[in-house]
């Protein structure tokens, strides 16, 4: 998709100074950057390469305001963020106007707005909900009573299960399981034999939400898991039964939460986290790469990095560390 470089400046909250009507359809590095490429620069020391680049026009923080630029300027008070939100402008666009593979599989009780698209071999089950301008990718499989919000981008070999909802603007990448019933069983004391609890919740996903690769989050046991608004969840992540994520929750790569957990709004997770069952993570929690938390911990520190298993301050626990290498060195 093209814009004007005013139509862009509109759509990042950015202040213009330059041509208005020059076009650019992409973003990209500095050095690769193309004549209808836009670049950005929150450094003042990389202005002047970001400027004798081939690029349109640059992204560039209120610190440029006062320069004779050759070159038009796109001013923003949070230049990453501002270019962020231009690549997805400039990415997200395409031909009005929906579209049904022949090979889909849609029954007459779905239900459809407008412009959709469906790509090839796409099952979708009975009374489900599909909303504006939703992309479906390839082999996905969605169940029945499922509603899916607006402005949707599912990928390919998605497979949501019956009862789930999904937000508005929401982006679920290939082989993401959502809505699958969650680990709980009770054992039979007499046979040894494992039987499961009823897995009768639903999973609720809300608005602004990016899923990645291979995610799978469990639906709710008796009551129902939920992923709040603004959330992001990297490839390979696993989120239990009746999970609560609050929002804008940022989670890396192959962290695993079980049932019953809760994690607070603006909670950042690295990769590799284990959350044990009934832990409860308060707002503003961080957790670095290969951390645990008990299960039934209370896990407070808003804005304070934690390491470790059971997970502590980053202080603390270089401070463990350090001690545990001076007795082992002593002993030797």
């Amino acid at each position: 998709m093209s814009a004007t470089l005013q139509e862009l400046a509109a759509q990042i909250n950015a202040r213009l100074v330059g041509d208005p009507n020059i076009k650019v359809s992409q973003v990209s590095s500095i050095p690769l950057a193309s004549h209808h490429a836009v670049v950005f620069c929150e450094n003042e020391k990389f202005l002047d390469e970001a400027l004798a680049s081939s690029a349109a026009a640059v992204i560039t923080g209120e610190f440029a305001e006062i320069l004779n630029a050759p070159k038009p300027l796109l001013i923003a008070k949070q230049p990453r963020l501002a270019f962020a939100l231009a690549a997805r402008k400039l990415r997200s666009g395409r031909k009005a106007g929906g579209f049904v593979h022949p090979t889909a599989i849609i029954p007459p009780t779905a239900g459809f707005g407008k412009d959709v698209l469906v790509g090839a071999f796409v099952v979708l089950g009975d009374h489900t909900v599909i909303g504006d301008r939703v992309c479906i990718g390839a082999g996905t499989c969605i169940g029945s009573h499922v509603v899916v919000g607006s402005d949707c981008e599912i990928h390919s070999r998605v497979t949501i299960y019956h009862g789930t909802t999904v937000g508005n603007q929401v982006v679920i990448h290939a082989g993401a399981v959502l809505g699958s019933d969650g680990f709980g069983y009770v054992r039979d004391e007499d046979t040894g034999r494992y039987h499961q609890m009823p897995q009768i919740g639903r999973l609720i996903i809300g608005d602004h939400v990016d899923i990645g690769a291979n995610v799978t989050i469990d639906r709710g046991g008796l009551e129902d898991t939920v992923i709040g608004s603004g959330s992001k969840i990297d490839n390979l992540v696993h989120v239990g039964h009746n999970v609560k994520l609050g929002e804008n929750v940022v989670i890396a790569a192959q962290t695993g939460i079980s049932g019953s957990s809760t994690v607070g709004s603006g909670a950042i997770l690295g990769g590799q986290v284990g959350i044990g069952e009934h832990a409860h993570l308060e707002e503003g929690v961080i957790l670095g790469g290969q951390s645990g938390v008990l299960s039934n911990k209370v896990f407070r520190g808003k804005g304070v990095a934690c390491f470790g298993t059971p997970a502590k301050p980053l202080r603390e626990f270089l401070k463990e560390q350090a001690t545990l290498s001076r007795i082992t060195r002593e002993q030797q």
